[in-house]
Parts: C-alpha cells; structure tokens; sequence
C-alpha cells in the first residue's frame, strides 16, 4: 500500500534554514554562522543544567558574546520569558543563541516572538523544536502555542558531541519525542510524500539509533544518527499541523507540569491506536519504517525496552486528573483524522494511565 492517495493534491513550503551538521560544531561552526548573519551582539541562552556546554559556545563567539543567561524551564512559562527580553535589551542584543533542549530553544523562541531578534539554534537534544516556526508559552497553568516566521533559528548547528552527556532515559525520551513528529506529520491534513518520505526516514534512523545509545550511550555513530533523525522529524513538525497526540501533551504538560519528553513518550502509542482505524496510509507507512505490522504496539514494547516510562501514573498523574485533562483537551477544535470526543480522550488517558499494549 502506498503511504498517501492516489490522487496527489498537495502544498508544501520550506523553512528558510540554513544547517550545520558535524561533530564540533558548536564551537567552530557557531561564530561563522553568526557572523553571516551580521550579527555582532549576541546573547547566549540555556538552561541551569545546560551552562557549562553552554559557557563552551559564548567563549567560542568571543566578543560576539554580550552574555549569558540560564534562566530556560520547561514548557517555557511566561514570567521567564519576561526576565530573557529584559536581560536581552538591557544587553543591547542583536540577535540570540540558544543551546541546549527544548527548553532553551523554546526560550530562544519566545526571546525572538517578542523581540524579533534572530535567532541561531544549537540543540543538544533530539527535540526537534529548531526546525520549525512554533512557538509554546505557559500561563496562568495553561500552554499556548502559535506559528510565526519570526522564531524560526535563521540557522541550525548540529554537534552530535554536544549529545554524547545526554543520560541514556532522556536519550531515549527525547528520541520518542522526536518520532511523535512524524508519526503525526503522516496524518496531518497538510502533509505531502515530501514530509512522508522524510517521516518514514526519519523513524527508521531514530528507532535504529536508540537501541544502541542505550548499550553505548558514547557511540558518536549512534549519537549522529538520532540527531539526523531529530533534525528529519523536526522538520515534518514544522512543515504541518500536529493533531491529538501533540494537543494532549501541551495539556498534561501545561496544566499538571508534566516531564516533556516523558509525556511524549508515554502519550504516542495510544494516540496512534486511537488514529489508526481513520488513518490507514499513515498507518502502513509507520509499518514499514519499523517493519512491523502492528505500528502503536511496536512503538509501545521499544519504549518499555528501553527503560522508559510506561504509563501516565508513573509521571504523577492521578484517575481523577484524567477527565479534567480530556475535557481541557476537548474544549478546542484541531486537525485529527479521528473526531475529538471528550470520551475519546479521556479512553486514551485512561489506556495510557495503565499502560498496557494498546489496542488499535
């Protein structure tokens, strides 16, 4: 079965992104970018854990360098994001670096929303955030997100070495985060065989990387391979429109404070089980990136494998917090190839609160 119509009816619109990829990048590719970029104030952005792989970038940018700020949290709540614009001002910035996961990048995003200053991304997770215009903020327990060109990094430095300290659990759960990309990307309603091709590819490097990350967390090979993969399903994020899997993890995130990558993990399973009767191309094109014939249950015994978290009870998560979540996530329409009922929702949660293999 081919993985999209027979019928091609499509849009597709790239990103205007330059990309670095190489190990040692952060520290000898970084100031080149930014200095074709004409910038020549640039502050540096992390989080606490993130700083001293951080320090290694503004040291290489030298004079470039007018600070650095590790004030990055996760799920990118607004009053941090107030702190960053001042600090960037008061600093008189002309454009940001941001190194580290998600929540640097998101953080460097949010910096250029309100700024408009240009943003360069150096990831050090396989997030996947820098390749896409998407924006995510918190507020008042609640996660916004939004599209604009103007967060979109201006370039992209991979460094696979910047990887090697990643702990082998958030390896694992920040690879799985990357995978939700493009499993919903098969399925969204703007989707092309440019972004099936490039899903497809980038589940088959991603599942083929992980194993060996866990068995040797310092194979460079493997570590290159996830990043390659992270930067091809970051890049079916931001070519799309994410659907039911993506909508509930910004409300378990937002509202119960949930681990990002942890959610993502536990989540997608039983999201796809949910999709899959009313997504069958996207379904058999998951398939044959794993080479399996039951997508959503391979997904789910990977996980398990791979020491990852299995249920939405292992992250804290009460019954009683379930149908609040499913009511939350249910109060706004979006793109999914599946109705959005309450009582679908809250079976998802409930299935992913247990943790057994799900059922498509």
């Amino acid at each position: 079965m081919k993985d999209f119509p027979e019928t091609l009816d499509f849009s597709y619109e790239t990103q205007p992104v330059r990309v670095v990829f190489r190990p040692g990048a952060s520290v000898s590719a970084t100031p080149g970018e930014a200095a074709g970029l004409g910038l020549r104030r640039l502050l540096v952005v992390c989080g606490s854990r993130g700083e001293a792989t951080a320090r290694t970038v503004a040291d290489a940018l030298g004079d470039a360098c007018v600070g650095l700020h590790a004030g990055a949290r996760m799920h990118v709540p607004v009053e941090i994001v107030e702190r960053a614009v001042e600090v960037a001002r008061a600093a008189g910035a002309d454009g940001c670096v941001a190194v580290g996961g998600g929540s640097a990048i998101g953080l460097g995003k949010a910096i250029a929303l309100r700024t408009g200053l240009p943003l360069i991304a150096v990831p050090s997770t396989y997030a996947g955030s820098e390749m896409t215009p998407v924006w995510g903020l918190t507020e008042h327990g609640a996660k916004r997100t939004g599209r604009d060109p103007a967060v979109q990094p201006r370039s992209v430095v991979y460094d696979p070495d910047l990887t090697l300290s990643l702990p082998v659990d958030l390896s694992v759960t920040s690879g799985i985060n990357a995978l939700a990309h493009a499993v919903e990307a098969l399925y969204a309603p703007d989707g092309s065989p440019l972004v099936s091709l490039m899903a497809q590819e980038g589940v088959r490097a991603m599942t083929g990387a992980l194993p060996g990350i866990a068995v040797a967390p310092d194979d460079l090979d493997a570590r290159a391979r996830a990043l390659y993969a992270a930067w091809l399903c970051g890049a079916c994020l931001g070519a799309t429109t994410m659907g039911l899997h993506h909508k509930l993890c910004h409300v378990l995130g937002g509202s119960f404070g949930l681990p990002h990558a942890e959610t993502h993990t536990v989540i997608l399973p039983y999201a796809l089980a949910y999709n899959a009767p009313e997504a069958p191309h996207a379904v058999a094109a998951l398939n044959r990136a794993l080479d399996t014939d039951d997508a959503p249950r391979t997904l789910h015994d990977l996980a398990r494998r791979l020491g990852a978290p299995g249920s939405l009870a292992e992250l804290g998560v009460t019954e009683d917090d379930l149908e609040v979540a499913a009511l939350h996530a249910a109060s706004q329409p979006y793109a999914n190839p599946r109705e959005v009922t309450a009582d679908g929702i809250l079976g998802v949660l409930r299935a992913a609160y247990e943790g057994h293999a799900p059922v498509s």
